[in-house]
């Protein structure tokens, strides 16, 4: 892991562009600015992001910033959260964010959306079991919704129940008075295919704004519409 060094042979830059879909040219501006994160380190962590004063009031920021960290993230079949992380560690999470390319075919895009839903998947499956429950969901939402100071947590709490109950419906259909719902799978995720009406919107703003913070030269436009999350 984190085996990319500075001044990286041209070879290495193509390589990683065909690993994660960027050009060259916005490998090297990732590249230049991972090493400004991380003071010219070779590896980049956690207090690196929390030292930038701009992500302070992002909402969800300790989401998005162990994001980075979370080895499901990595696309190496492996789990559980890393300490530190190199350049290409980095850039296979920015490429998340990325757009499709204009020259995909239908599966290659539906394999990049599938991948995108996985990483928000995977952001709020805290405790990396498989599984969304209830209580995950809720600290989400209602951190991006009663932090901003829009509503009160009571009401980010009902929103949540409602979306919870909505998932449910969706990908189990009908349940019984003493029926417990466990939580969201990730096929269940994909069947349902979009956050919570109310919440969908910010989402978008929140995590736009983390990408604008970091990486002011590198802006993808990201909006979630109704069958799924779509950086375009």
């Amino acid at each position: 892991m984190g085996a990319f060094h500075s001044n990286p042979a041209e070879q290495t830059y193509r390589d990683l562009a065909e690993k994660t879909g960027f050009s060259v040219e916005q490998i090297w501006i990732l590249h230049n600015r991972f090493k400004q994160l991380s003071h010219d380190e070779e590896m980049l962590r956690r207090d690196d992001f929390k030292a930038i004063p701009d992500l302070a009031c992002n909402p969800i920021r300790s989401q998005i910033i162990e994001a980075f960290f979370d080895q499901r993230n990595f696309q190496t079949n492996s789990d559980g959260t890393a300490h530190e992380i190199g350049f290409e560690e980095f850039l296979t999470v920015m490429s998340y964010f990325r757009p499709p390319s204009l020259n995909m075919t239908q599966e290659e895009k539906e394999d990049l959306r599938r991948a995108k839903l996985r990483f928000l998947f995977n952001m709020h499956d805290t405790d990396n079991d498989g599984t969304i429950t209830l209580e995950e969901y809720r600290h989400v939402v209602e951190e991006l919704l009663s932090r901003s100071g829009a509503i009160g947590q009571e009401t980010a709490k009902g929103i949540t129940d409602a979306a919870m109950l909505e998932v449910a419906s969706t990908s189990v259909g009908h349940m019984g008075p003493d029926d417990v719902y466990e939580g969201i799978t990730f096929e269940h995720f994909l069947k349902v295919c979009h956050p919570f009406p109310a919440v969908k919107g910010k989402l978008q703003l929140i995590l736009t704004a983390f990408v604008h913070t970091l990486f002011p030269h590198y802006r993808p436009r990201l909006y979630i519409g109704y069958t799924g999350v779509h950086w375009a």
